[in-house]
Parts: C-alpha cells; sequence; structure tokens
C-alpha cells in the first residue's frame, strides 16, 4: 500500500503596527494580486535568514516608501493559505517619515478604535485588526 504524507511549504511573514494619536496605520491593497481591494497592516514576506525587524524595514520601503523604526513583537500566529503554513509575525513599528510613496497600495490612512473592526480585511490582517482593537488602542 501507497501512503503519501504531504509536506506543507512553510513561510513567515510579518505586519507592522503603527500608532499615531491613538490611531493604528491601515493600508488598502490595489485591485488584483494578493489581497485584491482588502485593507492590511502593511509587511510581507520573510526572505531567508532576514530577522522580523529586516523584513517589515524592507517591505515598509518597498511599499510604502519610508523608513521605520521597529519594537517589540506584540502577536504571532499560524495560518494556510493555498497549501502553504505561514508564521505571522506582528511588532510594532514606528515610521519615521509622513511621506509615504505607495506603490502596492491605494491609500493609508490611519483609524481609531472604533473605525477599525468596520474595515474589509484579509482573514488573517481581520485577526490582526481585533488583537488591536482589543489590547493595543
Amino acid at each position: 500500500m501507497f501512503c503519501y504524507n504531504h509536506v506543507m511549504e512553510e513561510r513567515i511573514t510579518t505586519a507592522g503596527i503603527a500608532l499615531r494619536n491613538g490611531k493604528v496605520l491601515i493600508a488598502h491593497r490595489v485591485e488584483g494580486g494578493a489581497l485584491s481591494g482588502k485593507w492590511e497592516f502593511p509587511g510581507g514576506k520573510n526572505r531567508y535568514g532576514e530577522t522580523v525587524s529586516d523584513t517589515l524595514r524592507r517591505e515598509w520601503m518597498e511599499e510604502l516608501g519610508v523608513e521605520i523604526e521597529t519594537g517589540e513583537e506584540i502577536l504571532s500566529f499560524d495560518f494556510t493559505n493555498k497549501d502553504r503554513l505561514y508564521h505571522l509575525k506582528c511588532a510594532m513599528v514606528n515610521p519615521l517619515s509622513d511621506h509615504f510613496s505607495l506603490s502596492v497600495h491605494t491609500e493609508i490612512r490611519y483609524v481609531t478604535k472604533e473605525e477599525l473592526l468596520s474595515y474589509d480585511f484579509g482573514l488573517s490582517d481581520r485577526k490582526i485588526a481585533e488583537y488591536v482593537a482589543s489590547e493595543i488602542l
């Protein structure tokens, strides 16, 4: 009898939580591609050998054109998407400029705790939003 054990590929992915004046930064993805038209907490997939801070700094520069300082990791959890297991790491970040240059988003905004959960997030970002609303803001 043949037994096939499917080994799921694993990836680390990140999300940065930026606060300003009691509000949290969220970004709206362009239509088409990953998370098409959804709101998210900016970040992205880890490259081999990168720390969570390295990944967040690179992704925020690539996607938002801004340098950041990274702080403590506040949340991590696993989820699957398209036969891949992701280890999501969320950390506090501090953008070093208010001048953003968007490449994969149509807009960014800082929102209040009360506004946050009314946005259309992807599943993993929804979990982050619920945590941020209950534990951070």
